[in-house]
């Protein structure tokens, strides 16, 4: 019996030191995405204000781990009513989700989705918003408001997730809600100067370094292979569940890129790789809800859409005159919403198309839109709030010099502007 018992402990020892590694590894690549975000939007932005979107990205990480440290991870993983917990720091309770590794390290990994979702508002407020307006605004965004959408998605008692919403990865937790936090941003805040005429005409302000955003792009890629694999929590025993996850989430993401490709260039007579990279982030983003539950043939033609939706979004958003220097809005917004309701479409057990009925298509949509409406209006509310007390936008002549040479004192390059 003893000698039952001692292999016993020795092969749980093994599963959690495997897990331990798989889930260490994968959270380090997710961390390695904020790099992405952070050459991606400074290669869409001017010369003259790429430090400080590098900025706000460490403003992200930095103000955005401690505030997940302190009251996030608790809220998100606590003890729920379905709606909300409340906890500090990181608990040593089991947080009833079966987990085969430390509670630490879930909080490193879960991190990482908390501040990739903050990064994708970075990107909407750039050139124009003030530092530390933008530093409030992350400790309270990874603080509050993320974590409580965590809470209802992932936590095992939240009231979305008992529901059964299926956000294998975020689509809606990460992706639209960093999104739509973005849209209301970019609303209070205002187009940059110059961006639209008097006439309504769009004018348009190409970033300084397209090689650099590509390479962010290529990064974030990379990444999204931590992102949605590292997202089952343990190695052993999903060995199967990991190989579908990631080969689904390759032919979205390649889909993506072929769609926007195509697309641009019937439309405007050449392709556009700016919008290409775009379409490649927009395929990842789509299928990110679903990875786990959708055949190979579903996820290229969730990414196929997702490669056309995110262009269309794009001159939508400058018709209506929405500022967005970086595509955030189009790319993890519309196709976070997007995303999450394809689930209930092509979900290979649950999903409208293949016999299942549209109980999954609308609990899908119930609460993608419960989690875009309440980032949404969350943001708005506070944006408006800071704009009427501390101010949110650098002053006109901080905007036409350049916020580096302003604010930080400093230019990403010495020989040109």
């Amino acid at each position: 019996m003893e000698e039952v018992t001692t292999i016993a402990l020795e092969q749980a020892e093994i599963i959690n030191a495997i897990d331990t590694v798989w889930v260490a590894i994968c959270a380090a690549i997710i961390f390695l995405m904020e790099g992405g975000f952070a050459l991606l939007e400074a290669g869409f932005v001017r010369a003259k204000n790429t430090m400080s979107i590098i900025a706000k990205v460490i403003i992200d990480i930095t103000f955005g781990g401690i505030a997940f440290y302190l009251v996030g991870f608790g809220i998100a993983y606590g003890n729920s009513n379905g709606w909300f917990a409340f906890d500090t720091g990181i608990t040593t309770k089991d947080l009833g989700l079966g987990l085969t590794v430390s509670n630490k390290l879930f909080w490193f990994i879960q991190l990482g989705f908390a501040i990739a979702a903050i990064s994708i508002v970075s990107g909407a407020v750039a050139e124009r918003m003030k530092v530390w307006s933008y530093a409030l605004f992350v400790f309270i965004f990874c603080a509050v408001m993320y974590p409580l959408v965590a809470n209802w998605v992932w936590n095992p008692d939240g009231w979305l997730a008992v529901r059964g919403f299926n956000d294998f990865a975020g689509s809606s937790a990460v992706h639209a809600m960093g999104g739509f936090a973005a849209l209301a941003s970019a609303i209070v805040l205002g187009p940059r100067i110059g961006k639209y005429q008097a006439n309504g005409m769009l004018n348009p302000i190409p970033g300084h370094n397209l090689p650099l955003a590509a390479v962010g792009g290529f990064i974030l890629w990379f990444g999204w292979f931590g992102f949605n694999p590292g997202s089952t929590l343990s190695a052993v025993g999903n060995w199967e569940l990991i190989g579908t996850v990631i080969t689904n989430t390759f032919l979205a993401s390649a889909a993506g890129g072929i769609a926007t490709m195509v697309y641009t260039y019937f439309k405007y007579g050449q392709i556009d790789i700016t919008m290409t990279i775009n379409g490649v982030l927009a395929g990842l983003v789509a299928v990110t809800a679903g990875c786990n539950v959708v055949d190979s043939n579903s996820a290229i033609i969730i990414g196929l859409i997702a490669g056309v939706i995110v262009d269309i979004a794009v001159i939508f958003f400058d018709k209506i005159k929405i500022d967005d220097p970086v595509g955030a809005i189009a790319v993890h917004g519309v196709n976070g919403l997007f995303g999450t309701i394809a689930v209930g479409l092509f979900a290979s057990e649950k999903g409208l198309f293949f016999g299942g009925g549209s109980d999954l298509l609308i609990t899908q949509a119930l609460g993608v839109l419960a989690i875009g409406s309440f980032s949404f209006l969350v943001t708005f509310i506070i944006m408006i709030i800071m704009k009427k007390t501390i101010g949110i936008r650098v002053s006109r002549i901080e905007e036409t010099a350049g916020i580096d040479a302003v604010s930080f004192g400093v230019e990403a390059y010495s020989t040109f502007e």
